[in-house]
C-alpha cells in the first residue's frame, strides 16, 4: 500500500468532515465543484493532490477554514474560527440579505459591546 503525505491525510479528513457538515454527498459535492466523483473519493481517502483548480472550489463550497489545512497550528482558538466562519457567511450573503442583516448585527453588537463595558 503506498503512503501519501499527511497534507493530503489531513485534506482528506477535513473534506470528509466538512462534506457530511453541509450534508453532501460525494456526487453533489462533486457535481457542485464541477468534477468528477472519483476526485472527490480520493481526496477524502487521502489520494488526493488536487490542483488549484479543484482545491479552490472545494475549499470555499465546504467552507473549510484554509487554516485548517495550512496552519493548523494557529488555530489554537475558536474565537479565531468563529471569526473566520462569521466573516465566510457574511461573504456568502446577497445585497439584499447583507441590507436585511445590517441593523440586526448593528444592534446585537452594540448590544454585547455594552454589557462587555458594564463588566
Amino acid at each position: 500500500m503506498e503512503d501519501y503525505p499527511e497534507y493530503s491525510v489531513q485534506l482528506g479528513k477535513l473534506v470528509k468532515e466538512a462534506r457530511k457538515k453541509n450534508k453532501l454527498s460525494q456526487q453533489e459535492l462533486a457535481k457542485e465543484i464541477e468534477t468528477v466523483n472519483r476526485t472527490v473519493l480520493n481526496i477524502e481517502n487521502g489520494r488526493g493532490n488536487p490542483k488549484l483548480e479543484v482545491l479552490y472550489p472545494l475549499v470555499r463550497a465546504l467552507g473549510i477554514d484554509p487554516r485548517e489545512l495550512f496552519y493548523p497550528e494557529m488555530l489554537n482558538s475558536k474565537d479565531s474560527t468563529n471569526s473566520f466562519l462569521l466573516a465566510a457567511l457574511i461573504e456568502s450573503c446577497s445585497e439584499k440579505e447583507a441590507e436585511a442583516l445590517w441593523p440586526v448585527v448593528k444592534s446585537v453588537l452594540s448590544a454585547l459591546r455594552s454589557k462587555q463595558n458594564e463588566e
